[in-house]
């Protein structure tokens, strides 16, 4: 995996957090991650701890009124300490003056030493979620990324089934194109998975016979997305006789799909001559919203079934 370096973080959150360097520029290429496996059980960020050190200690009004308050040489103990644990960056907050102890350490181990004005927690908050999306586990799949009403979806299928010329469709019809061929999913919550385009590829989709198409250019800002959670996955599969007369016609063609340790709900579309695949496809986003509200239209109409011929049973009997 390519970690990122704390002079990349640095470059990513400066402006935000008006983040500014005093010491330690020398360590401007250390990982934000150790190679190490077990380095991702370390907490990323946090205020300052000796116990269990942060990859990046956060050190406040408080941190820094109890290093002031310790005597001499408890202070040079304490202090080795705090840099011996090889943190990938040492942040002072809320604006305050940094003591020359601090910048003789950092400038000694090639620590980076940094300061910004805001306070403690929104620092902390602000590196939080640029870690969970920088470091998170990634994974590029075959497909086309779309936000179908409000839905993140992957559309899927082999080479040449027709995935682009239907996402072009879906676009023309008012949804969003994210990715068009190799969109990427990174996991950046336990139960989320987001999707996101390659630079090189944002904005464009390749239709055969077309080439490449630009649909910022040709549909406007509102046509492209820049990310979205992954929630479902629609396939399309070019499928024959037998395989189309074993598939449920009362419940349809659902499963799931593993996506970096997470199950995607999957739905199967046949494609075939004839076939509106933009309704259809809408229309599985839809029963999708359904579902997940807690509404199955096949159990729906099997209950139906089963009171109709329980009252057809009681009017015999009667």
């Amino acid at each position: 995996m390519s970690l990122s370096t704390i002079g990349s973080f640095i470059q990513a959150v400066a402006q935000r957090l008006e983040i500014s360097w005093v010491a330690g520029i020398d360590g401007s290429d250390k990982p934000l991650l150790d190679e190490e496996e077990h380095s991702r059980q370390q907490t990323l960020v946090g205020s300052l701890n000796f116990i269990h050190p942060n990859r990046i200690q956060l050190i406040g009004h408080a941190e820094l009124g109890y290093l002031d308050r310790l005597a001499g040489r408890t202070r040079a103990d304490t202090i080795r300490q705090l840099f011996i644990s090889e943190p990938a960056a040492v942040i002072c907050t809320d604006g305050m003056d940094i003591p020359g102890y601090l910048i003789e350490a950092a400038n000694s181990t090639e620590t980076p030493l940094l300061a910004s004005p805001e306070d403690d927690q929104r620092v902390l908050n602000n590196l939080q979620y640029y870690l969970s999306q920088e470091l998170a586990e990634r994974e590029t799949m075959h497909g086309v990324f779309l936000e179908v009403l409000g839905i993140g979806v992957l559309l899927s299928g082999m080479v040449a089934v027709g995935k682009s010329e239907l996402a072009l469709e879906l676009v023309a019809r008012g949804h969003r194109l994210i990715a068009d061929d190799a969109p990427e999913f990174a996991r950046i919550a336990p139960d989320i998975v987001s999707g996101s385009c390659p630079p090189l590829l944002q904005d464009f989709i390749e239709v055969r016979g077309l080439g490449l198409l630009n649909v910022r250019s040709m549909f406007g800002d509102t046509a492209i997305k820049r990310s979205k959670y992954l929630r479902l996955i629609i396939h399309l599969a070019r499928l024959d006789d037998e395989s189309l007369a074993k598939m449920d016609r009362l419940t349809g063609s659902y499963s799931t799909r593993n996506v970096l340790g997470l199950e995607i709900p999957l739905v199967t579309i046949p494609v075939a001559p004839g076939r509106n695949m933009a309704i259809l496809m809408e229309t599985a986003v839809r029963n999708y919203i359904l579902r997940q509200a807690g509404y199955d239209a096949s159990e729906d109409f099997v209950t139906r079934q089963r009171i109709a011929i329980e009252e057809t049973a009681a009017e015999e009997d009667g």
